[in-house]
């Protein structure tokens, strides 16, 4: 039978409260005594981010590595081939200039500048409307190139260092082949005269007189002391060989400057740039242009008519 004590109630409250205390010092829930709190739901956007890390992390980066070379790549070849032609258009063009009308044989005259000849393919094509060009299938007219002059040197020591080369070649290109000086009016004109027979040695049957090419004038020189050093080049030169050498220059020094010994008693060569005849009268080689195209060099190149008379006396 139970009765009432107000002491034993007392007892009671006071462990109770007692374990109450406990707990909240401890961090323990009296109702989940395993520690585990109430599960959250997962937010879609963890979802979503969970999902992104785990596409990462299946790509290969050496995969996508060999990709961005390889596009890389193409558009290297692409942009190759859209630049080249305009590159390649410079160095070779395709048109020079027209040629003048006439019954003319033509010539050339090169130097070191043209390294890349094919002298068995030398030819002079012409268009509809008379220019020079490179291409055979749209060529008008061909004419074969029936001369060459070679420079050999320059002043009383230099040596143009592809004229043994092409001095060799243009002997068996079919075309005649001849030799040139640049004159030096501050230099030697015997030095000068030396260094050309030197460096070109025997003329061969066949070949062209000597040239020589007068176009500057030092300070200081006159034009009565060039002709006088010209002449004495021209003189030895005509010696050894037993040629009358040829003189080149432009039209303006050529009745500017030039001696009537010079001019009427050697053949004269003269450059004059333009599709009418030069104004001098007494010219036997006519260079026309300082840009045309012949089949077999690159790049433009010099070139000169002469007549089939002259040539022939040569």
């Amino acid at each position: 039978m139970n009765t009432y004590n107000p002491a034993r109630m007392q007892a009671k409250t006071n462990i109770a409260k007692n374990k109450a205390g406990q707990n909240r010092r401890t961090g323990t829930n009296p109702v989940n005594k395993t520690g585990a709190g109430p599960k959250r739901k997962q937010s879609a956007g963890s979802r979503q981010n969970t999902g992104a890390q785990g596409k990462r992390t299946d790509s290969n980066p050496r995969q996508v590595t060999v990709s961005i070379w390889i596009i890389a790549a193409i558009l290297f070849l692409l942009a190759a081939l859209i630049i080249w032609p305009h590159i390649n258009d410079k160095s070779s063009p395709q048109t020079g200039a027209a040629v003048p009308s006439g019954s003319y044989c033509y010539g050339i005259d090169i130097s070191r500048y043209q390294h890349d000849i094919s002298w068995d393919s030398l030819m002079v094509l012409t268009d509809w409307k008379g220019r020079t060009i490179y291409s055979k299938t749209g060529a008008k007219d061909i004419r074969p190139i029936s001369f060459v002059f070679i420079k050999a040197t320059e002043g009383s020591s230099m040596k143009d260092k592809r004229f043994h080369k092409h001095w060799k070649n243009a002997s068996q290109s079919g075309a005649r082949r001849g030799a040139y000086h640049f004159f030096r009016s501050s230099k030697n004109p015997v030095h000068q005269a030396e260094n050309f027979i030197k460096t070109v040695g025997q003329l061969s049957p066949g070949d062209l007189p000597p040239v020589l090419d007068i176009e500057t004038m030092h300070s200081g020189c006159t034009a009565e002391m060039l002709n006088d050093r010209a002449l004495v080049w021209l003189k030895a030169i005509e010696s050894h060989y037993g040629r009358k050498p040829i003189v080149y220059s432009s039209a303006s020094f050529i009745s500017d400057i030039l001696c009537d010994e010079i001019k009427n008693n050697y053949p004269v060569w003269v450059a004059h740039y333009n599709s009418t005849a030069p104004r001098c009268s007494n010219w036997n080689i006519w260079q026309f242009t300082d840009k045309a195209v012949v089949y077999g060099i690159d790049g433009y190149v010099d070139m000169n008519v002469c007549s089939r008379s002259f040539l022939k006396s040569l």
